[in-house]
């Protein structure tokens, strides 16, 4: 069936010492997509990856690759029989093996000049023609990252699995070997689902993410849905850094140092967090000649007084005590802009960039 996913999870458990660290995780991956299952350390997110792999036991659940049920049902298929291919941060490849023997490791069905054939064909793939004799040790990491993607494609996988694959390659080469990773996964119509706890990566890589919280996916969806409409606060700043704007729904508005603040759908006299991230929070400089009749969208200017100033490269961060009730608010700010504490400034707000959610309990 053409709609059949090539991965495909429902269910998914696990526990360890009777807590869940995998919880109820569905997913769907079809070919030729990238899916990042995207979370901080200790959610379940690689005992998840495991599981799929079949290197990790499920305590209930289904996994089911084209259609084939792999584990569940009473089915429990060994790695080898899942077509699934693995890639791992510490590339996990053996130092006493030639590169050609690495990559090869698994065609043990073929003969030998078919061997030889695949794997002179996936080293050319990878850039790494002439290396063939070479061991782990003589490589650079980056290097070391495309013998392992060889090997990893050496069999054909129909899903590729990959555990935080390019967190140990320096920061100047992991760009461009990720985007070549991906080229190169995205030819083959292998479906990926990639295991990070960095939202760049993700955000760069991913068709579709996965956010993963306590061994649950807590929302799905397109990276630009997932950043602009985040599912509550935790969502919102696991992604960048935020701005919180705390305050009582009365009526279905709220007072901010922004004016009210439309908060409909919040229950009256609930307390309500209004999130906002630096890059919309507006430094005023021609508030005088702006007038007093701001725009819909910006609401009106709330003074504050600069605490802190500090440049990051591409931009500037700059702290204020607002006059309002004494919060503190960050703008980020393109370019070198270090005002001196104590500069009073008057700030707009994107009110079309801010998202409303009900204050924790």
């Amino acid at each position: 069936m053409p709609d059949t996913p090539r991965l495909e999870t429902l269910g998914l458990m696990r526990h360890f010492g009777g807590r869940p660290v995998v919880d109820d995780v569905a997913l769907t991956v079809a070919a030729g997509q990238v899916t990042c299952l995207l979370g901080p350390s200790g959610c379940g997110k690689s005992t998840t990856l495991r599981m799929i792999a079949g290197v990790e036991s499920p305590d209930a659940g289904l996994i089911r690759i084209d259609g084939r049920t792999v584990w569940g049902e009473g089915t429990d298929l060994p790695p080898e029989a899942r077509s699934v291919g693995l890639m791992f941060q510490d590339f996990a490849l053996f130092p006493h093996l030639s590169v050609a023997d690495n990559v090869g490791f698994g065609l043990a069905r073929l003969s030998s000049a078919e061997r030889a054939q695949r794997v002179g064909a996936l080293l050319e793939r990878v850039n790494l023609t002439g290396y063939a004799h070479k061991h782990p040790h003589e490589l650079s990491g980056g290097e070391q990252q495309r013998v392992a993607l060889a090997r990893a494609l050496a069999p054909r996988p129909r899903v590729m699995l990959m555990d935080e694959p390019f967190s140990g390659l320096d920061n100047r080469l992991r760009d461009g070997i990720r985007d070549a990773t991906l080229d190169l996964l995205k030819d083959t119509g292998t479906a990926v689902l990639l295991v990070t706890h960095e939202p760049d990566e993700a955000m760069r890589m991913a068709d579709e993410i996965a956010l993963m919280r306590g061994g649950r996916i807590v929302q799905r969806g397109a990276p630009y849905n997932v950043y602009n409409a985040p599912v509550d606060k935790a969502a919102a700043a696991f992604f960048s850094d935020i701005n919180v704007i705390r305050g009582v729904s009365r009526g279905a508005l709220t007072d901010t140092p922004f004016g009210a603040f439309l908060t409909p759908g919040h229950a009256d006299g609930g307390a309500v967090e209004i999130v906002i991230r630096p890059q919309h929070l507006k430094i005023d400089f021609d508030r005088a000649g702006r007038g007093p009749n701001p725009t819909p969208q910006e609401g009106q200017p709330a003074r504050g007084t600069v605490t802190r100033a500090r440049y990051l490269g591409r931009e500037s961060l700059v702290d204020f005590r607002m006059d309002f009730d004494g919060s503190t608010l960050t703008a980020a700010v393109p370019g070198v802009f270090l005002p001196r504490p104590g500069t009073v400034l008057w700030l707009m707000i994107r009110r079309d960039r801010c998202f409303v959610f009900p204050a924790a309990a």
